[in-house]
């Protein structure tokens, strides 16, 4: 997701990209349209979602509450960004405040899902404003109990938390199961990840997902499971929405 210095990841390729189009299109207009940006960063750990921008944030950092009935996140810290080194360092901040531990399946597992979200308006001369969002999400990987080592961990704290990474993550191929069957009921609420992504998975959006597969035989059954989860995603076909009109 994030690479390195010369083998960038997605999202400072994708933040590259924003910022690009963002100088195209104020130059083409001489400055009369205006792009603003701006980032936000969520972890959700355990089914509870933390701010990781927030001044107390951290492994036992403020949880976010959200109003379901109203399909609103609020009292998060949306960060305005002027150039990509503002988004890289304000990330790199999130990445350190990230809940991340040692599994016998991987040295540095992510124990949490990621959301990156990149706000941005566009303001034309004559005040018409159009807004939109990237949402970039890295998973937590999804590990067996017992080959993670979790049941062997005094206190419980791994299984708890490998149990809620599996469930979310189970919850999100229902959804695009539900999706695939043309539902009316996509079942969103039933996890904090899909909730938050809900806008990202349906409707007028355009989603893309990449699965990441471990080559080696003692990781198979794992490979094979994700390798079927992108099968699954690979069928759906969102029908675009038009929510503007000339």
């Amino acid at each position: 997701m994030l690479g390195e210095p010369g083998n960038e990841g997605i999202i400072t390729r994708a933040v590259n990209k924003m910022f690009a189009a963002k100088r195209e299109i104020e130059e083409i207009s001489k400055g009369a349209n205006k792009v603003e940006m701006s980032v936000e960063l969520l972890e959700i750990y355990n089914e509870q979602v933390r701010d990781l921008l927030a001044t107390d944030s951290g492994p036992d950092g403020k949880e976010i509450p959200l109003k379901l009935t109203s399909q609103e996140l609020v009292g998060n810290v949306v960060f305005p960004a002027s150039c990509e080194s503002e988004v890289m360092e304000v990330l790199s901040l999130a990445q350190s405040r990230r809940c991340v531990k040692a599994t016998q399946s991987n040295a540095e597992s992510s124990r949490s899902h990621m959301v990156f979200t990149l706000h941005f308006e566009c303001i034309t001369k004559g005040g018409i404003k159009r807004v939109g969002k990237l949402n970039i999400c890295d998973l937590a990987g999804s590990e067996r109990l017992g080959k993670s080592g979790a049941n062997d961990v005094v206190g419980g704290d791994l299984m708890n938390e490998t149990k809620n990474i599996n469930k979310s993550l189970s919850v999100l191929s229902n959804c695009i199961e539900k999706l695939q069957a043309g539902s009316n009921q996509i079942p969103y609420r039933e996890s904090k990840l899909t909730f938050l992504l809900k806008n990202s998975l349906g409707g007028n959006s355009k989603t893309l997902a990449i699965v990441c597969c471990n080559p080696h035989a003692a990781h198979f059954h794992e490979s094979l499971c994700s390798i079927r989860f992108a099968e699954r995603v690979n069928k759906v076909e969102l029908k675009a929405i038009a929510n503007f009109k000339c």
